[in-house]
């Protein structure tokens, strides 16, 4: 089968057609942020041309649409209906848009203790409005346990409500009720625009002849999504392109060692990743995006602002600093202002662009400082490593003082630190041997690095993911979800290992409906169990169990 990948970077897009498991074309070409989608539609076109039309063809994506619309604050008004019961102050907890807050409380344990009031529920109206344009997002405190008064309270907006109506329970079944409503304000907010993203490509896929159902999303634990399902779940594809990062990683290099750091440089970022014991570390409890804290499951990647364009800020007494913001358009390729890309093109570390056009600007510069050309070019490229090498440096130093868990157990190893450098990006054939030396480690510059991320994309394997949350006092379990709730035969028996058992089946059920096949490896994410005393006797147990398809990726020949 062919495979297509397309990675959205901040100064390029990248394309890579695979066969199987060999990479038959690479294109590149200049994002466009004001048109994302022409930018995408034009790295497909350019690979397109090497397609022989002689098998079927899947479509990968992995996008920044939902994050850049976060991050620059974008997106449809957006207004959130709360559920929270006693004890909680909404005001309390900071929380940047509007919150109209309902009556009516499930507990802890999923059991309706107040019904929602119908006139409250009626009122919704006034409050609200028509919703033309707009969204809101409905978010019980325990919603995870028993849905149901999310489920009236959009049963009754569906009525009237003409904007986006988004049910928080059905993004995740974890605890932790301001992140769920940010999860799901998020989610509202973004949905019309990606919807539009959906359509456009759906008439993409059309024109090419692809099947709906072969275009895919790179989601954020570097597992994909249909692009029907991306419509429903926007804020799963945040931070797609760090994901795709590590995918390409896993999917292109030799290295041996069990430990290493994945360093991404790109014309704008650089985004950093760490593998210990053979996995991929995640977010414990979520991803993080333009300071808003979700439950969205998620690469643990850090990103600064170092690429090889970015800005140089040059000190008096000869100090270089680089980034953090993009200066644009090298001079060496027509631009303007000196960038690290110029004084790699001067050295003839790299062949890029126009040397003299380089060597022209530095001299320029270098002269303002008393350097000649070539020593203001090795300032700034030693600058670059230097700060490369503190941010790796600090992300290990964060990971020693955090609790981490990989794809597949919860981690206290012994050494977190790296035993090896892998590297991708344009610029990494330049300055990964420099960040390797300067941190004595071993390195590889992964093949094709220029259009890793791309391969990255292509080579994801999809992920889906489910929770438990069983009382086997009240018999009955629930899997937010799905927004399902049944009955437990035989509760006096129903144990944790019972608990995982149907979540691994479930999972596997949900992954056959959709398509994604039932042998896929299953993890549990997280799990819990309690027992419940009342005077002075168990009265039954309490389990809770996360479980989710792997994060796979297909191997690629170098």
């Amino acid at each position: 089968m062919y495979i297509i990948g397309i990675d959205v970077g901040g100064t390029h897009t990248d394309a890579a057609l695979l066969k199987d498991s060999s990479v038959v074309a690479l294109a590149k070409v200049p994002t466009d942020h004001g048109d994302l989608f022409a930018s995408t539609r034009r790295a497909l076109e350019e690979v397109w041309r090497q397609y022989p039309q002689d098998g079927p063809v899947r479509l990968q994506l992995s996008t920044t649409l939902s994050t850049n619309a976060i991050v620059e604050g974008k997106g449809v008004p957006t207004q959130v209906v709360a559920i929270p019961g006693p004890g909680v102050n909404l005001a309390s907890l900071g929380l940047p848009f509007t919150v109209h807050e309902l009556s009516g409380y499930i507990d802890h344990r999923g059991r309706e203790v107040a019904p929602l009031e119908p006139a409250e529920l009626r009122g919704l109206r006034t409050l609200l409005g028509t919703g033309e344009g707009e969204a809101v997002a409905v978010v019980g405190k325990f919603s995870q346990r028993n849905p149901s008064h999310e489920q009236q309270v959009g049963a009754e907006l569906e009525k009237w409500y003409r904007g986006t109506i988004c049910l928080g329970h059905r993004l995740s079944g974890r605890a932790n009720f301001p992140r769920r409503m940010m999860t799901a304000f998020l989610n509202a907010r973004v949905a019309k625009q990606q919807l539009e993203f959906v359509q456009m490509w759906q008439r993409v896929l059309t024109d090419l002849r692809i099947p709906p159902q072969q275009a895919l999303i790179l989601k954020a634990d570097g597992g994909t999504m249909t692009l029907e399902e991306s419509g429903q779940r926007p804020v799963e594809t945040i931070l797609s392109g760090p994901a795709a990062s590590t995918m390409g990683a896993q999917a292109l290099s030799s290295r041996p060692e069990r430990n290493y750091v994945i360093v991404d440089i790109g014309g704008t970022t650089t985004d950093l990743a760490a593998v210990v014991e053979g996995e991929v570390l995640f977010e414990r409890e979520g991803a993080v995006i333009g300071g808003y804290r979700t439950l969205v499951p998620a690469v643990l990647t850090r990103s600064l602002g170092l690429g090889g364009d970015s800005e140089l800020h040059l000190g008096p007494g000869g100090e270089i600093t680089v980034g953090p913001r993009r200066a644009g358009t090298p001079v060496c390729l027509g631009g303007k202002q000196l960038t690290p890309t110029d004084a790699v093109s001067a050295l003839e570390l790299a062949a890029v662009g126009r040397r003299e056009g380089a060597v022209e600007a530095l001299e320029e510069v270098g002269a303002k400082l008393g350097l000649s050309w070539r020593e203001l070019a090795e300032r700034i490229v030693q600058a670059f490593v230097r700060q490369l090498k503190a941010a790796v440096e600090g992300l290990y130093q964060e990971l020693a003082n955090m609790p981490l868990y990989t794809v597949g157990q919860v981690l206290n190893p012994p050494e977190l630190r790296p035993q090896a450098v892998v590297g991708l990006g344009a610029p990494a054939p330049v300055f990964i041997p420099k960040l390797a030396q300067s941190l004595a480690l071993p390195y590889e510059v992964l093949p094709f690095s220029a259009g890793a991320n791309a391969i990255g994309t292509a080579a994801a394997a999809p992920t889906l993911s489910l929770t438990v949350h069983a009382d086997t006092e009240l018999a009955r379990l629930t899997i937010p979800e799905l927004g399902r709730q049944e009955d437990i035969p035989r509760p006096l028996f129903f144990d944790l290992a019972k608990a995982r058992s149907l979540a691994e089946e479930r999972l596997r059920e949900l992954a056959g409906a959709q398509g994604w096949g039932q042998d896929q490896g299953i993890y549990i994410v997280e799990e819990e169990s309690f027992q419940m005393v009342r005077g002075f006797r168990t009265v039954g147990q309490r389990h809770m169990v996360r479980a989710q398809l792997r994060p796979r990726v297909r191997r690629v020949r170098g």
